[in-house]
């Protein structure tokens, strides 16, 4: 398995719509994350009437000797709700090893730099190796759990005085992935992966979507490999299995190919939330990841250069992904800027319908 270019266009998936333009907490899209493949407890889910999903399946259908194993890995984002305080008084000159009394603020001002609430997140990623295909399904269901967790970032005035604080909180997530497979032909299996969050949430009645999310995986997705196999294309089966990928179950997730077509063998497929081809590539003259849902390159780009100052400096200050985009952004050359410009992608011929 190829991990390297595997591993650039999960990122991308992973993040898209983490946040969006123009990529700071106070404009209004931002109050609301824009994540896709959000797997939420299931007692949120039942209270929703069905439009929520708490759990992700993958199939799909993998050619395989007697040799042949697969890796699969399951990856998501974790929320970190990230609270700003304010000491209440300031007549401890220790910058340090005290427990300070704090009350939460909106906003919090210290030596020139503005904090502001935000939700943070934490990758996770769940990797099971060496499973045989032919018999995932005697593997036991695996659950995973990550415990709540809090942690105090203690800010100093131009006095080194403690005068306020990051407080960043955790909820404990509690999840399964169960694995399938079915022999279809000889030599080709319909392996299946699925991920469930089992993570309580009391009381539903009285949460809403934002405090949800702090119990959700967000952004999930699932990286299989093989090795001494191939992967066989959903999109674009061979005629003799085109049956057997119709029947193939893929619910809240796109299982594509990665690599380059035409190689000789497939290893790798990346089944994402959000819909793709099979061997998506990263656009070579991109500089980098920029969240917002698919929007151009260049036009984004030079919307981000068209910010005020006070408005980069929320964008600087807000995320440290965010922070990186304008500093990118700022110091991309001319030359960077033409490559964005008027890309023409190979094209397709268009078929005449046949009457």
């Amino acid at each position: 398995m190829n991990l390297e270019r595997v591993e650039k266009i999960a990122e991308a998936v992973l993040y898209e719509g983490y946040m969006l333009y123009p990529y700071r907490p106070s404009s209004i899209k931002n109050q609301q994350r824009w994540n896709f493949g959000v797997l939420y407890p299931q007692s949120w889910c039942d209270s929703q009437s069905g439009s929520e999903a708490s759990s992700m399946q993958t199939e799909c259908l993998v050619r395989v000797t007697e040799s042949s194993r697969i890796t699969v890995k399951v990856r998501f984002l974790q929320i970190v709700q990230r609270l700003v305080g304010k000491v209440r008084a300031l007549d401890n000159e220790s910058p340090c090893g005290t427990n300070f009394e704090y009350e939460l603020v909106d906003r919090f001002e210290a030596n020139g730099r503005v904090y502001l609430p935000w939700q943070e997140a934490i990758e996770r990623e769940l990797t099971y190796t060496a499973l045989d295909p032919l018999s995932l399904s005697s593997h036991p269901c695996m659950q995973f759990s990550f415990p709540a967790g809090k942690s105090i970032e203690y800010l100093f005035d131009d006095r080194e005085r403690v005068s306020g604080a990051i407080v960043r909180q955790r909820e404990s997530l509690t999840g399964a992935v169960h694995f399938s497979s079915e022999c279809c032909l000889e030599g080709v299996v319909k392996i299946g992966v699925r991920v469930n969050n089992l993570t309580a949430l009391v009381p539903i009645h009285a949460s809403g979507r934002e405090a949800v999310l702090m119990h959700s995986l967000v952004s999930a997705h699932t990286i299989l490999g093989v090795e001494h196999g191939e992967f066989v294309s959903l999109l674009e089966p061979p005629q003799d299995m085109e049956g057997f990928a119709a029947q193939c179950k893929n619910s809240g997730t796109w299982p594509v190919l990665i690599g380059e077509k035409g190689e000789e063998h497939a290893d790798t497929m990346l089944s994402s939330p959000i819909i793709l081809y099979d061997y998506p590539q990263i656009a070579p003259e991109s500089a980098g990841n920029l969240f917002d849902s698919t929007e151009i390159d260049e036009i984004l780009s030079l919307r981000i250069l068209t910010l005020t100052d006070d408005e980069k400096r929320e964008m600087r200050e807000s995320d440290d992904r965010t922070r990186a985009i304008l500093e990118r952004t700022e110091a991309m050359p001319g030359e960077q800027f033409m490559k964005l410009h008027g890309v023409l992608r190979g094209m397709t011929p268009v078929q005449e319908e046949v009457r």
